[in-house]
């Protein structure tokens, strides 16, 4: 194998960083190289890289193929589905420029010789609009409904134009428009909910007009309307619509990108999604 390849392989065994399934210190690199059936191998204390890659470079033929074999071995990863899958996907992607690749038959690992080759990587889309979803039949109060659609198509145009910012804030708006809409049309719901604001001289529920983007999205999913993932990214498209304010971007140093805003647009749909079940 090519030296780089054994690099690539020592790199695996020694499992530093996400894209490995499974780190293993230095005593661990001897157990691994004794359940592969080198008893002879035992870590020095030496940097565990460079020492795994000159344990490679003594073995030859069979020996190498052992060491592969037992890098996608189920149990090496005591039956762990995951581990076992990203394994091989990594070691594949080592293996694919010597030509091999290893495929599971049932349990046990299998090397086969493949013709070497490399996936185009597919030039950056353009983002595309996603399905707005479905606000004239959210049974919202008349003309929301119409208005959240146009902000909608006012999003794309944004994106269209690369005003990213714009849009992020776009798609807060939207969010922050829907889950009003919900709060008035069930008030006593949302006005029992412990998440919901207080006005500290009354200690009575506050208005709605004074409630924060913050407190509607505690509030409906305290009562049921958004699922936890929901509130969570929802509360992130809240922290990117407060990017109106040119001083909160100044001190927080964020810039919303062509990624950030396809994140808002899901954050939205999934609003929607939720409150619809609530609405109808």
């Amino acid at each position: 194998m090519d030296a780089r390849t054994l690099e690539a392989l020592a790199e695996m065994i020694c499992g530093d960083g996400p894209d490995y399934p499974v780190y293993r210190t230095g005593s661990e690199l001897t157990r691994f190289f004794q359940r592969v059936g080198f008893s002879n191998f035992r870590h020095d204390g030496s940097t565990r890289k460079w020492w795994t890659l000159d344990v490679l470079n003594q073995l030859t033929g069979n020996n190498l193929k052992a060491v592969v074999l037992r890098l996608a071995d189920p149990r090496e990863y005591r039956g762990n589905q995951q581990q076992v899958d990203q394994a091989i996907k990594k070691l594949n992607e080592i293996l694919m420029i010597e030509g091999l690749k290893v495929e599971l038959e049932g349990v046990r690992p299998r090397l086969k010789e493949v013709t070497p080759q490399f996936a185009q990587i597919a030039e950056e889309a353009d983002l595309k609009p996603l399905p707005p979803p479905d606000f004239l039949n959210l049974k919202l109060e008349p003309g929301l409904g119409e208005i959240l659609a146009h902000r909608w198509d006012e999003a794309q145009r944004c994106l269209n134009a690369e005003a990213y910012l714009a849009a992020t804030i776009i798609m807060g708006s939207m969010l922050e428009g829907m889950l009003l809409a919900v709060l008035q049309k069930f008030p006593q719901e949302a006005n029992r909910c412990k998440a919901a604001p207080v006005d500290r001289r009354t200690s009575k529920v506050k208005h709605f007009a004074e409630w924060s983007l913050s407190d509607m999205i505690n509030v409906a999913h305290e009562a049921g309307w958004l699922d936890l993932d929901v509130k969570k990214f929802s509360h992130a498209l809240r922290e990117f619509r407060n990017l109106i304010h040119p001083y909160q971007q100044m001190v927080v140093k964020a810039v919303p990108d062509k990624d950030t805003c396809e994140i808002s647009w899901l954050v939205v749909q999934a609003a929607a999604n939720d409150l619809a079940k609530k609405l109808k």
